[in-house]
């Protein structure tokens, strides 16, 4: 089997929407988790997403990590590259976007392309290269207090510049208006060496011109909503049958469990409300840094609901000052990266004795629970909230996975989540 479309995305719950976007627009599509290298099967599929855990390693590891997938999805058949990233341009004044495009364009002997995070749907829109958050720029937002990555200039060009060795410029509003023709037009005009253009979208009309536009670009980079445009263009070539795909999801049966390491004002407020409805247990990040048996105590107080067969939370989420005041003390990288390992340590464990469902929030969390839960491939499923679907393991094991942004999802995500498994068997579109 041959793909048409390779896609690399920075982080797990992106590749994940990403992958149901592209399904939902009637391309068969599978996540492949890490970098694949020669003993990964090519799954029977019109594209492929590989789900990478590289948004805040150094750049110089990012930049590898995805050449090294975009080999293998281009001899796999890919004739299309997409590197997607955040929504809100989740970076640092080092990258890692700006480096990743620069060396797949430099691959892919690319001259130009885009860069375009808008996702309307979850309130992310882009306005004379300005990124805004719902109804506020992107550094007024609660990214700016984002323990990673910072969000505090919401100009992408002046973002992007600081990070690439392309030249970047915009395409406005008024011609993206216009239609894709208009937008082709503009991305065919040679106006340097290397260039970027930040394209403002500010709906899913705006975003299918964009994609429609990027017919034959050898790479296109954005959020995982401008994709959607660039299925069509595969089918007009014929190289994606008309009709769509159809299927089924079966999800294996157990309770579910909820692990929640994202400090986003989004994933704070799913918590309380989870809180209300389901026993919780908190994970202390301090706890973990004074050598606590943190793993074998969560374990041990949910066996006794699991038994009888309740759902159960386990967080680590906390309010920004918090999370600030124990990054100062101990280290910004050194406290996440531990607290994400108790989190996939106890997702194992659980595994081990028979879960089969998670639902994860956090990108950085779910890299770390599907890395500890040893799973390589997952086949898409129904959607829960925007840009969050329900997917399934492939392999000996089956497990049902929700993998959610820190900032998507409504405030009974993790409660919706939960419920939408009732239905064991749910009709794919």
């Amino acid at each position: 089997m041959s793909i048409v479309l390779g896609c690399i995305a920075d982080d797990l719950t992106g590749a994940t929407d990403l992958a149901m976007i592209l399904v939902r627009e009637g391309m068969k599509t599978v996540q492949i988790v890490g970098v694949p290298d020669e003993n990964t099967p090519v799954p029977d599929a019109d594209a492929i997403v590989v789900a990478l855990k590289s948004r805040t390693n150094p750049a110089s590891e990012a930049v590898e990590m995805s050449l090294a997938s975009c080999d293998w999805l281009q001899k796999a058949g890919a004739k299309q590259i997409f590197f997607k990233y955040c929504s809100t341009f989740d970076s640092t004044s080092d990258g890692n976007i700006g480096p990743v495009c620069d060396a797949l364009m430099d691959k892919l002997d690319c001259p130009v392309t885009i860069a375009c995070p808008s996702f309307p749907e979850n309130g992310r829109t882009v306005y004379r290269g300005y990124l805004f958050v719902n109804d506020g720029l992107l550094s007024e937002s609660s990214l700016r207090n984002h323990p990673l990555t910072p969000m505090h200039d919401s100009n992408l060009r002046r973002v992007l510049a600081g990070q690439s060795k392309a030249t970047v410029s915009n395409i406005f509003f008024e011609d993206v208006e216009k239609g894709s023709s208009a937008i082709a037009t503009l991305l065919r005009m040679k106006n340097a060496e290397r260039q970027i253009h930040i394209v403002d979208a500010m709906t899913d009309v705006h975003l299918k011109s964009i994609g429609t536009a990027c017919v034959g670009l050898p790479l296109v980079t954005g959020g995982s909503a401008v994709a959607q445009g660039l299925p069509d263009n595969f089918r007009k070539a014929g190289l994606v049958p008309e009709g769509g795909i159809s299927g089924s999801f079966h999800a294996p049966e157990s309770p579910s469990i909820v692990l929640s390491g994202s400090c986003s004002d989004t994933t704070l407020g799913q918590v309380a409300y989870a809180k209300q409805h389901m026993p919780s247990f908190k994970v202390e990040a301090l706890d973990i840094l004074d050598g606590r048996p943190v793993k074998d105590d969560a374990v041990s107080w949910a066996e006794k609901y699991l038994r009888m067969g309740q759902s159960v939370l386990f967080y680590s989420s906390a309010d920004p000052a918090s999370v600030a005041l124990i990054q100062e003390e101990q280290g910004r990288l050194e406290i996440g990266s531990r607290i994400e390992k108790v989190l996939g340590d106890i997702g194992s464990h659980l595994m081990e004795i028979g879960v089969r469902r998670f639902v994860v929030a956090g990108g950085e969390t779910s890299g770390a629970v599907i890395k500890a839960l040893n799973v390589k491939i997952m086949e898409i499923g129904p959607q829960i909230d925007p840009g969050v679907p329900w997917t399934i393991s492939v392999g000996e094991t089956p497990l049902a996975l929700a993998l959610k942004s820190g900032n998507f999802g409504a405030e009974d995500f993790f409660i919706k989540a939960i419920s939408q498994l009732n239905f064991v068997e749910e009709k794919m579109p």
